[in-house]
C-alpha cells in the first residue's frame, strides 16, 4: 500500500475517533476550557497527528493512548460531580477582582492580571468606566463576570411592578422551502393555517427560504427572491385584543360603580387607553 493511501486511511479513522470521543466528552469540554482540558486537548491533538503521519508509529498504539487520555477525564468528571474539593483542583475557582467598587490589586497579582487586561475585559462587557462596576469576578474559564452598580443597571418591568406575558420562543416553520412540522405544531397551528398565511402574503412555499412564527402568532418570511417585497403584518392581534379588553373592562367599571370619584377615574383611564390603541394602530401600520 502506498504511503499516501495509508496516511489518508489513518487520518480518516483518527478524525472519526476524535469526533466520537468529543461527543462522548460532551459540550462542556467545548464551552468551558479549563487548565486540565487545555492540556488534554493539546495532547490528544498531538497524538492524532502522530498516528496520522508517523508511519513508524503503530496506529492501534496511538488509539490506545488517546482512549486513555479520554477515559481519565471521564472518570474525573464523575468524581468531581460528588466532590467540591476535586472541582476546585481540576476546574479551578473564580477570583474576585473588584469588590464594593474597588479593585483588589492583590488578587490581580495572584492571577498575573494587569490593569490594562482588566480594562480590556470590562470593555468587552460594554463597561468603559471602572467606577460603574460594583463587583467583578474572573471565572475559572478566564471570562470576566461583571455586576454594575444598582443605579446603572437596566430598568426592567419588575422594577416598575409590571407583570408581562410569558414570551414563547420563535419557531422556524419553513426552512429552505420545506415545512417543519414539529416547530409548526409547537405554535399550535397546522399546515392549513400556514398555507392561508402564505396566500395572504402572496408568496409560495417554494420561494420561502425562512419563515418564523413569533410569540404573538405573526408569520414573517424571508424569500429567495430578494427583489420581491413582502407586506408586513399591520397589527398584532394578541396585543390589541388585550388592550381592547382592558378598554371594555374600564367602561364596564365606570358604568357599574356608584362611587363618583372612581367613576370619573375609570372614564378618564378609558379615554386614555382608547387614544393609546389608536396610536398603536398607526405605529403598527407604518
Amino acid at each position: 500500500m502506498a504511503d499516501w493511501v495509508s496516511i489518508v486511511i489513518r487520518s480518516f479513522f483518527a478524525l472519526v475517533l476524535l469526533f466520537v470521543l468529543t461527543r462522548i466528552l460532551g459540550k462542556k469540554q467545548i464551552s468551558q476550557l479549563t487548565f486540565f482540558e487545555y492540556v488534554l486537548g493539546i495532547t490528544i491533538g498531538d497524538l492524532a497527528g502522530t498516528i496520522s503521519m508517523d508511519m513508524d508509529f503503530r496506529f492501534w498504539h496511538g488509539v490506545v493512548a488517546i482512549l486513555v487520555w479520554v477515559l481519565i477525564p471521564l472518570i474525573l468528571e464523575t468524581l468531581t460531580l460528588k466532590s467540591k474539593t476535586l472541582r476546585f483542583w481540576f476546574e479551578g475557582r473564580g477570583t474576585i477582582v473588584i469588590k464594593d467598587g474597588k479593585i483588589l490589586e492583590d488578587n490581580l497579582k495572584k492571577e498575573r492580571y494587569t490593569g490594562d487586561e482588566l480594562l480590556s475585559q470590562l470593555r468587552t462587557k460594554s463597561v468603559f468606566r471602572m467606577a460603574d462596576v460594583e463587583f467583578a469576578m474572573l471565572e475559572a474559564s478566564g471570562d470576566l463576570s461583571v455586576l454594575l452598580k444598582s443605579e446603572l443597571q437596566p430598568l426592567t418591568p419588575n422594577h416598575l411592578g409590571m407583570k408581562l406575558n410569558i414570551e414563547k420562543p420563535t419557531q422556524s416553520v419553513i426552512m429552505d422551502g420545506v415545512i417543519q412540522d414539529e416547530p409548526l405544531a409547537a405554535t399550535g397551528r397546522g399546515r392549513g393555517w400556514l398555507h392561508t398565511e402564505l396566500d395572504k402574503l402572496g408568496v409560495t412555499k417554494e420561494n420561502v427560504f425562512l419563515a418564523q412564527v413569533d410569540t404573538h402568532g405573526e408569520l414573517t418570511v424571508d424569500l429567495y427572491d430578494d427583489k420581491l417585497k413582502v407586506p408586513q403584518p399591520s397589527e398584532r392581534p394578541a396585543l390589541l385584543a388585550t388592550l381592547k379588553k382592558c378598554e371594555a373592562d374600564l367602561e364596564l367599571f365606570s358604568l357599574t360603580t356608584s362611587h363618583p370619584q372612581a367613576k370619573k377615574m375609570y372614564e378618564a383611564c378609558s379615554v386614555q387607553l382608547t387614544k393609546v390603541i389608536q396610536d398603536l394602530h398607526m405605529i403598527l401600520r407604518t
